[in-house]
């Protein structure tokens, strides 16, 4: 393939704003505020995990706590109608008047017990209180992290991708200068090896592989006429001659 070298020189220009735009994705797919993010989104689903299970906690408790409330309440009833069957003088009989008086003692203790077992579940339902408090408060401080990171993030992506716009299109201005076949070939190569299609020959050396041309490669380049669209013999990129070849 033949291209004026002035075309083959603007190649590299076009090569150097691909660099750019691998460079702008590989930074907008590695910003800080990534990994940021995902440290914190872990941390925050973590701890509503855990704030939903002392929600469930606190809830089951309460409604724990009313049934054990209500349960006092009852035997609390019983025990009052009991008193005052006894008070009133209703009951005559020695055994009737006993047996009330042991189910008053029985209505006492179970009343005792029952209160017990009240205290203990509020105690309980009060920490689950404490911890949903606790733990809303995580909430709330990781969200405020995650919000700011990710206006961070937005922020850094809306500058990348408005300087991506920016070197596309001086791409773009720059390619219609170029011969479509050169650029096709460009493309094609640079594809095939890692994102470079072109490199300048500086010194005698491939700026692309790095590596040094021997005398013949030299000698065969040196042939060329200038027009002459030459590859690297090592990496097959298209070797772009300059004043500074050192041919």
């Amino acid at each position: 393939m033949n291209a004026a070298p002035a075309d083959q020189i603007r190649l590299l220009d076009v090569q150097n704003l691909d660099v750019r735009l691998t460079q702008l994705a590989h930074r907008r797919k590695n910003l800080p505020e990534l990994a940021e993010l995902q440290t914190l989104e872990a941390d925050l689903t973590q701890q509503r995990d855990l704030l939903v299970a002392a929600q469930t906690e606190e809830s089951d408790t309460s409604r724990e706590q009313t049934k054990a409330e209500q349960d006092v309440d009852q035997v609390r009833q019983r025990a009052a109608r009991d008193q005052k069957r006894l008070d009133s003088g209703a009951v005559t009989s020695p055994k009737d008047l006993e047996s009330l008086q042991r189910e008053l003692a029985s209505l006492a203790k179970r009343q005792g017990d029952l209160e017990d077992v009240v205290l203990e579940v509020m105690e309980r339902r009060e920490g689950a209180q404490e911890r949903v408090r606790e733990l809303t408060s995580r909430v709330e401080a990781i969200q405020a992290k995650v919000d700011d990171a990710t206006a961070r993030r937005d922020a850094a992506h809306a500058e990348i991708d408005a300087e991506v716009a920016t070197v596309n299109k001086e791409r773009e201005l720059t390619v219609a200068d170029i011969p479509e076949a050169l650029v096709t070939l460009y493309d094609r190569i640079r594809t095939k090896q890692g994102g470079i299609g072109a490199a300048r020959l500086y010194q005698r050396r491939c700026e692309g592989c790095r590596l040094e041309l021997d005398i013949t490669e030299l000698n065969d380049v040196r042939a060329a006429a200038a027009d002459t669209v030459v590859r690297c013999e090592n990496c097959s990129r298209i070797l772009v001659r300059t004043p500074d070849s050192g041919l």
